[in-house]
């Protein structure tokens, strides 16, 4: 299970080992993604610019205006230098696409550590319960964009099956019922799913 401290405070510290929540929102709330193109592209750049920077996927949920990934540091390299080279590949795709200009994300990535078993827990439920919160879908099931159908039948979602299995597994998430789920998640106040720093 997940270290109750990793020896990690501050706002944009990283160590390795860690588990962080990074999220971002497109600059003045615009969309991010479009079309289902968009999600597929940045799901597979998250993919592969984790395993370059030896990053575990945890969680995702990919919501048309922001985004939310939890992800535990494996190596040196911290999460600006993942988020840097994700955000602006994307950025460039986004902007090339539909003819825009301009910064596409709302400043600088956030950053909440991870610090314990209980909290991650939350998380991962707060992540796949949001599209419903935002009244996309009415349950999360049903939200193509997150990593609740991985969660569910990781055997059977295998096409965007991004998250790291021996981490999951390790860290307890596996199989969170329904209802188990949204009292995790209710659990929780913005304070503790943003950092305010």
């Amino acid at each position: 299970m997940y270290s109750e401290n990793m020896g990690v405070s501050k706002y944009k510290d990283s160590a390795e080992g860690a588990i962080y929540h990074l999220y971002n929102r497109g600059n003045h709330k615009q969309l991010i993604f479009d079309q289902t193109a968009d999600y597929q592209l940045y799901l597979g750049m998250l993919k592969k610019f984790c395993r370059e920077e030896n990053f575990s996927i945890i969680a995702y949920c990919l919501m048309p205006n922001h985004i939310h990934l939890i992800v535990r540091q494996g190596g040196l390299s911290n999460p600006s230098r993942l988020i840097a080279r994700l955000h602006t590949s994307y950025a460039m795709y986004f902007n090339d696409t539909y003819k825009k200009v301009g910064h596409l994300f709302q400043g600088r990535y956030k950053q909440k550590i991870v610090e314990s078993d209980n909290y991650l827990l939350q998380l991962v439920s707060y992540l796949h319960l949001n599209p419903v919160k935002d009244q996309i879908v009415s349950s999360p099931e049903k939200y193509p964009w997150s990593s609740i159908g991985w969660y569910q039948q990781p055997a059977r979602n295998r096409q965007w099956g991004i998250c790291d299995a021996d981490v999951v597994s390790q860290l307890g998430l596996r199989n969170i019922d329904r209802a188990e789920s949204v009292r995790l998640a209710r659990q929780l106040s913005p304070y503790d799913v943003f950092d305010p720093a």
